[in-house]
């Protein structure tokens, strides 16, 4: 049954056009072809990536952090060890309703508002420091700008790099190039290598894009329209330096800077993804391979998977907008592309008002008022 499922899903007409098939693309006369082969190296780069990501963020963005900006570490008062709402917290809710807060109450002989201080301190535990969201930031902020640099390295030469119908000229039978090899290599190994590291992150809800970004990326070097590929690659690298770079500012406590970045990614953002990737990445690719080849399964699955993407970025930039709108107008607090840790003042101070008390006793000492201890 496997090997049936294997022979439909690797049909040469699902992938090519016409009557090509895989032996069409060995490697003869100084030819080069994409093969899928290739895309497992990706695994152990993407191992090295997050080596090499540890160290930058270890000793690099960690010393910028600290020296350059002043960021700390942030000293969070941890849960009590507590085997019932540990249990509850992982397999059921981190934010219980007020009905299972009783109930847990009564399971652990605590008052409601021990156990909803528990499940605070418990989900700030969870949350990255100032100083985490920031080496991380830095980490992408520094991959984003040399791809977008090697990537316009790759490309400014290409005739297909101004000249959009020359992507298809000699399709599907276009060699691969060295520099295209690379590029293809490093951008989808970085996001393996993010998509490996979400079991240590706190940003989960990445992980839909991660492998959406790796499938277009692996189906696109399979069917051969690397050439589309990596103009696709070149246009997300050039507004998520600035995303990335804006919010290494915010975190840093720079607004005004951050603001004034984002802004400029939001320019930058409207003109590559709602003008430049529509009108002509997705122009090219639907009208003019059918001036070379038949339309095949390749053809429409491929232009589905950008018209996705294209539908995602237009959702994105309603909601930038509107972020934009509210800082611009003054009506946004804080910073709403933040997850905030919820705040514990009162408690803590009561808390640590108990402690004294606690170390009072055991010195003979009442660290109360001096009107209270002549008494």
């Amino acid at each position: 049954m496997l090997q049936t499922i294997s022979d439909y899903f690797w049909w040469d007409r699902l992938w090519f056009p016409g009557n090509l098939t895989w032996t069409d693309f060995e490697d003869r006369d100084g030819l080069v072809f994409a093969k899928v082969s290739h895309l497992f190296i990706t695994v152990p780069y993407a191992v090295a990536f997050m080596v090499i990501r540890y160290v930058f963020e270890r000793f690099i963005a960690t010393h910028i952090g600290k020296k350059i900006f002043g960021l700390r570490e942030t000293v969070r008062l941890k849960a009590s060890e507590n085997i019932v709402l540990e249990k509850y917290f992982i397999t059921r809710l981190k934010n219980p309703s007020q009905s299972d807060l009783e109930g847990l109450a009564k399971k652990c002989n605590w008052t409601v508002r021990k156990v909803e201080r528990w499940f605070r301190r418990r989900r700030n535990q969870e949350r990255p420091s100032v100083l985490k969201k920031f080496r991380e930031a830095c980490w992408r902020f520094v991959f984003y700008l040399s791809a977008f640099i090697g990537g316009f390295a790759v490309l400014y030469d290409k005739p297909w790099f101004t000249d959009t119908l020359e992507i298809f000229n000699g399709f599907p039978k276009q060699t691969l190039l060295d520099s295209q090899y690379w590029y293809y290599i490093i951008e989808m190994s970085f996001y393996c290598s993010l998509l490996f590291s979400v079991a240590f992150d706190d940003f989960k809800e990445q992980i839909i894009h991660h492998v959406a970004t790796l499938n277009l990326l692996a189906f696109s070097w399979c069917c051969n329209y690397i050439r589309v590929g990596t103009l696709v690659m070149l246009i997300h690298d050039a507004s998520d330096v600035l995303l990335e770079s804006a919010k290494m500012f915010n975190y840093a406590g720079f607004t005004t800077i951050c603001n004034s970045l984002f802004v400029l990614f939001t320019i930058v953002f409207i003109i590559t993804r709602l003008v430049i990737f529509p009108f002509w990445i997705i122009h090219c690719t639907w009208f003019y391979p059918v001036l070379f080849f038949p339309p095949f399964f390749g053809y429409y699955f491929f232009n589905a998977m950008l018209i996705v993407l294209q539908m995602l970025h237009i959702f994105w930039t309603y909601l930038i907008l509107r972020m934009v709108k509210k800082f611009i107008f003054g009506n946004m607090v804080g910073d709403e592309r933040s997850d905030h840790e919820e705040e514990e003042e009162e408690e803590t101070s009561q808390e640590e008002g108990d402690q004294r008390m606690r170390n009072g006793s055991a010195t003979g000492r009442y660290p109360g008022p001096k009107s209270q201890r002549d008494h």
